[in-house]
């Protein structure tokens, strides 16, 4: 399993082409060679996001797109992708327009299935991004399953902090979608004054990393991108760069099958 940085942990850093740029070779510097492709201003095209990504050592391997884009412009989404390079197109989250209950995402299903089917047809895969709300039962099944079973074309990003908000075991969905998982986001899960929250870094919370990096690898996940969506006033690149060391260095029973080297400094 290759461990990657989700871009949007760094969203604020990538909204000019200079920013965008210089942040690519920190990302680099700290250790990092793969990369999902998040948060980027639209005012950088696919073609710079390549280009600037390779000068960099930089692979795109997944990429956040519009929901209304992959269902009206896929052949688009499809072209961007491949000129990125990136393999898995990623939709967030359930798009606003449907209601998270089973019409709304029975509405989703139906709306999707034909994308899905292009992206793969093409060669890509059409990834789902889970939040809390895909906790909720449908039928006697918690939504991950319900989504599993009518987009069979469509298969999972699954991250772990909103796993656990929604009172699920990061590592037994991880098991429990064999084969339907590509990517993961690692995000931990703290509880500061009395409040649950992100944590800043990977380890630093009270995730069970040992059976969540355990459980991707024993199915074979293939990517897992760090993210932070938020770092509570702190450097994102030190949060990343952390959760790159901790990672490296706290899970001394855990074999990666690749973990890029922590470079030192910048």
């Amino acid at each position: 399993m290759k461990i990657g940085a989700q871009l949007n942990t760094i969203r604020d850093f990538t909204q000019t082409h200079k920013d965008f740029a210089s942040s690519m070779k920190k990302i680099s510097k700290i250790g990092f060679d793969c990369v999902q492709a998040s948060g980027i201003s639209s005012i950088i095209p696919p073609e710079e996001i390549d280009e600037t990504c390779k000068a960099y050592g930089l692979e795109v391997v997944i990429a956040q797109a519009d929901p209304e884009r992959v269902r009206e412009n896929t052949k688009e989404v499809i072209a961007e992708h491949k000129m990125m390079g990136a393999k898995y197109v990623s939709i967030d989250m359930l798009p606003k327009k449907y209601e998270r209950n089973k019409s709304g995402f029975m509405q989703f299903f139906l709306d999707f299935r034909q994308p899905a089917r292009a992206i793969k047809d093409a060669g890509l895969q059409l990834l789902y991004h889970n939040h809390y709300f895909e906790f909720e039962r449908f039928d006697g099944k918690i939504c991950l399953e319900f989504i599993r079973d009518n987009l069979t074309d469509v298969n999972f990003t699954l991250d772990t902090y909103w796993i656990q908000a929604g009172g699920g075991d990061p590592a037994h969905w991880i098991k429990k979608l064999e084969g339907r998982v590509n990517v993961i986001h690692l995000q931990d899960f703290s509880v500061v004054g009395g409040i649950s929250r992100m944590s800043e870094s990977v380890l630093e919370g009270n995730l069970n990393w040992q059976r969540i990096i355990g459980a991707a690898e024993d199915v074979e996940v293939e990517y897992a991108m760090i993210e932070q969506d938020e770092c509570y006033g702190k450097d994102p690149f030190e949060c990343l760069k952390t959760s790159l060391y901790n990672l490296r260095n706290k899970l001394p029973d855990v074999e990666f099958e690749y973990m890029p080297k922590l470079k030192k400094r910048w």
